[in-house]
């Protein structure tokens, strides 16, 4: 008796329908069990201390909730803003802090992927090692045992030793090779664990910031954040053409973080605000003016001096210091903020390691002149005199070069350079030699009632130059600070001015210097003061 096969359509249907169920609803409702997670960074803008970094997210349609996830634990909580397009509708935020490893996969390094490959590549050279390895021990082992040349005719002994010969050179050059790449993927693997270790410690705190909104149609979500720590510096390189009388003015800018998230390849804006500065001076408060009340005389435990307030840890200050890069923020005071673009994506990692991008240039004419102040240095140095390129050039530390070679490093004002010009080091073929200076002192005036003494110098300089240059020279010279204090001076030649850059008592001579030639700069001081006075002397 053959039974009817049970009917497995009431099995079939429930499944069915959830499958139908399941295409036939809207992509909407299944995103909205699961948050929308996964953001990336869009925009920096760079202040000198501080960054505001940008964050944007995918949301799909129907989303109910976006989270922000592995975000830097030291983000400022008052600096939040959410922005998204037309289509999405942004509700309340909830910000929390959490170990990093209880995030699981959602803080995996973007390295994890290539760390694993690498990892892949040196298990499989291991794994081609290790059947060498069992080949060449079963060939070792066949040959000393003998089966290798048992039952085999005396004829062909001598074929099959050398192809065991052979086979086993094989192997181990095999062996060999395949150590050596595991040595390279092995050198190339450890910057890489050091690099995500540095960036993933799983202990540390993260910032979560969830956002609770509603996307009928999806878009991006992007939240804005200040980090402390990060910085810029600007910096220049100033190239002198001193055939040309060219200067190629090339702006920098120096970028360091350690905020704990790296920044790859972003857009970057560099300003020079202050958002952690003080919005408003001190105001004055009454002037209040009375009489002090008599003292009363102190207690006897007040005598007693108090104990002194525990310092902070030494090394728990150098390490707070140690962990964000340092730079010099002073010289970005001003009345408005500045800000510059960087023209290409930048990655800048969070490891404090100072990354130099460049935002441009200038093609600048310049004034060569050779500068001595032979009574302080025996030395002239070829000065480049130019005007000031339009916009902001915030004052920071300038490579030099000359005629293709370094020079040096100094400082650029852009105020100052424009006055007093860059110095491009020494021009060893220009000789400054000082005559010995004279000095007389004695009495003068009526019955000797005055002190009088003279100082004579004189200064010479050599020209070894094929071409004649403009040549400056710089001395100082007494300036009276009293009525009784008389100074009288002579100079030979005369100098361009006897106040140069406005200072009084800086002379200077500048004249044109043919090659080959000589000239002779002299000044003679005569001070005069009462004899009874101390005359009191700064330089």
């Amino acid at each position: 008796m053959t039974h009817p096969m049970p009917s497995t359509r009431p099995l079939r249907l429930p499944a069915l329908a959830a499958l139908l169920l399941a295409l036939a609803l809207p992509a909407a409702a299944q995103s909205a069990a699961a948050p929308a997670t996964g953001s990336r960074i869009t925009a920096v803008k760079l202040y000198p201390g501080s960054a505001t970094v940008q964050r944007t997210l995918r949301v799909a349609p129907g989303a109910r909730q976006a989270v922000f996830a592995c975000l830097p634990a030291g983000l400022d909580a008052a600096s939040l803003q959410v922005s998204a397009d037309a289509g999405v509708r942004v509700g309340e935020l909830a910000l929390r802090q959490q170990p990093r490893e209880l995030l699981g996969s959602a803080c995996a390094s973007p390295l994890d992927e290539r760390i694993r490959a690498l990892e892949d590549q040196i298990a499989a050279l291991a794994a081609e090692a290790g059947g060498i390895d069992f080949a060449t021990g079963y060939l070792k082992n066949f040959g000393l045992g003998g089966e290798a040349t048992r039952g085999t005719p005396p004829g062909q002994i001598a074929a099959t030793l050398q192809a065991l010969q052979q086979g086993g050179q094989s192997a181990l050059l095999r062996r060999h090779q395949l150590a050596r790449q595991q040595q390279a993927l092995e050198r190339e693997l450890k910057p890489l664990r050091a690099e995500r270790d540095r960036a993933n410690d799983q202990e540390a705190p993260v910032s979560t910031v969830q956002v609770t909104l509603s996307a009928p149609q999806g878009g991006e979500l992007r939240l804005a954040y200040q980090v402390r720590g990060p910085g810029w510096q600007p910096a220049y390189r100033a190239s002198l053409d001193s055939a040309a009388g060219k200067l190629r003015l090339e702006r920098l800018a120096q970028v360091a973080q350690s905020s704990g998230e790296d920044w790859s390849d972003v857009p970057i804006t560099l300003s020079t605000g202050q958002p952690g500065a003080a919005t408003q001076g001190p105001l004055p408060r009454p002037w209040r003016v009375g009489i002090e009340p008599p003292a009363a005389p102190p207690a006897e435990g007040q005598l007693r001096m108090a104990a002194a307030p525990a310092p902070a840890p030494v090394a728990a200050l150098a390490k707070t210091a140690e962990a964000q890069p340092s730079f010099d923020i002073s010289v970005f005071q001003g009345s408005f903020a500045t800000e510059f673009v960087v023209p290409q994506r930048v990655s800048v990692p969070s490891s404090g390691e100072r990354v130099t991008l460049a935002l441009g240039e200038q093609l600048l004419d310049t004034r060569l002149r050779v500068r001595a102040t032979p009574a302080l240095d025996a030395s002239a140095y070829l000065i480049a005199s130019f005007a000031t390129p339009p916009g902001v050039w915030p004052a920071g530390p300038v490579n030099l070069y000359r005629d293709g070679a370094y020079v040096g490093s100094a400082r650029l004002d852009a105020a100052s350079a424009s006055r007093d010009g860059l110095a491009f080091g020494r021009d060893e073929l220009v000789g400054v030699r000082v005559e010995r200076p004279e000095q007389q002192q004695g009495t003068g005036g009526f019955i000797g009632s005055r002190n009088q003494r003279s100082d004579s110098r004189r200064y010479v300089i050599d020209n070894r130059h094929r071409d004649s240059i403009t040549l400056e020279v710089l001395d100082s010279a007494p300036v009276g600070e009293h009525d009784d204090v008389r100074v009288e001076s002579r100079y030979q030649p005369a100098p361009r001015t006897e106040a140069w850059n406005g200072q009084k008592g800086v002379v200077a001579w500048e004249q044109s210097l043919a090659g080959g030639a000589s000239q002779s700069f002299g000044a003679e001081h005569v001070i005069i003061w009462p004899k009874d006075a101390r005359l009191r002397e700064r330089r």
